[in-house]
């Protein structure tokens, strides 16, 4: 079967693999589409610490069931179930684990990062792993697993509807924190530097947008919290002036959520955390009742889809379609790779 590989940074290939079969307590899914992640972009950089090499890329999965191997469960899946598959590996033994956080295991093996991912025609995996869709279709489901990471961030951040909630960054894992901010009733601020992104930050629930390139973006956010800034500040970017705004602009006594991962050192002034006495909370991850929250979401039919997906493109051009987005990763939310 056909697969894509990123052979080394900048190099993806197109390779054949032995097409797998569903083992005891397994379940062999027919991929239909797989979206780029972030962390493949980074991968095919370079940047990707975490990567093996050469890797199958691919976590953000929608597929069909395909074959439903010994000892699974009767009645869970039936052949041409719509299913997404949550890429997360958990040791149960850990810390993390053991406080029933699996979403943070120390051992942890994502998809398409430390292990080789679903950007291929067929993968088996442990049922446990396999989550029904509903009536979503396969293209639908791709969009499940980034979503969900954005509405953990949010559950971490204990948000409410008494909160106003600024995200920075409007890519789709921050999109996912804004629809869940707002489905909670919070007021939401939605940040970027990309105007046309915040206008579809806005459609998903923002209730205002602002473009942190002004000058004057330190006074409009206090004029739009009342002086005293958000109660809880989403990072959703990964850079350190990102940071340095989140820790700065949040409130007294607020909370700072932090998602992206910086991919160089960042400088605070400490004061602040003690100054402000703030809640400072990582977000990995998610958990499957974020995977169901999003699924639920979707099944309403109110979430424009279309204009999630920035392209689809065979496997025979996911290469190309990796290097477009490294030179413009700013007018991206997700590719898809079609099967």
């Amino acid at each position: 079967m056909k697969a894509v590989e990123i052979t080394s940074p900048g190099v993806v290939n197109v390779v054949d693999l032995e097409m797998p079969v569903a083992g005891p307590g397994e379940v062999l899914v027919k991929i239909c589409y797989v979206g780029f992640c972030g962390s493949d972009l980074n991968t095919y950089r370079g940047g990707n610490l975490l990567a093996i090499s050469p890797v199958i890329p691919g976590h953000e999965i929608g597929g069909t069931v395909a074959a439903v191997g010994d000892g699974v469960p009767a009645g869970l899946f039936s052949e041409g179930m719509a299913v997404t598959v949550n890429p997360y590996t958990a040791c149960g033994k850990c810390p993390s684990c053991r406080k029933r956080r699996p979403n943070a295991c120390r051992h942890n093996e994502t998809l398409g990062v430390q292990r080789h991912g679903a950007m291929a025609g067929y993968i088996a995996v442990p049922w446990e792993k396999v989550i029904s869709a509903g009536s979503l279709s396969p293209r639908e489901c791709a969009l499940i697993e980034p979503m969900s990471v954005g509405f953990h961030a949010v559950e971490r951040g204990g948000v409410t509807d008494i909160d106003t909630v600024m995200v920075i960054g409007c890519g789709m894992i921050g999109l996912g924190a804004i629809v869940r901010a707002s489905m909670r009733g919070a007021t939401v601020i939605a940040v970027d530097l990309d105007d046309e992104k915040l206008e579809l930050a806005r459609e998903l629930g923002a209730s205002h947008t602002l473009n942190s390139s002004g000058a004057d973006f330190h006074e409009r956010l206090l004029a739009l919290t009342g002086g005293d800034g958000p109660d809880v500040v989403i990072e959703a970017v990964g850079s350190a002036p990102t940071y340095v705004m989140a820790v700065g602009e949040v409130l007294f006594c607020g909370r700072v959520v932090c998602i992206g991962y910086a991919k160089t050192d960042v400088t605070f002034q400490t004061k602040l955390f003690v100054q402000k006495e703030l809640d400072i909370r990582g977000s990995r991850n998610a958990l499957p009742e974020d995977f169901s929250a999003v699924i639920r979401y979707l099944e309403r039919g109110i979430c424009p889809v279309d204009r999630l997906i920035s392209g689809e493109v065979e496997p025979d051009a996911a290469g190309e379609a990796l290097r477009k987005w490294s030179e413009d990763p700013g007018k991206v939310f997700r590719i898809l790779v079609k099967f």
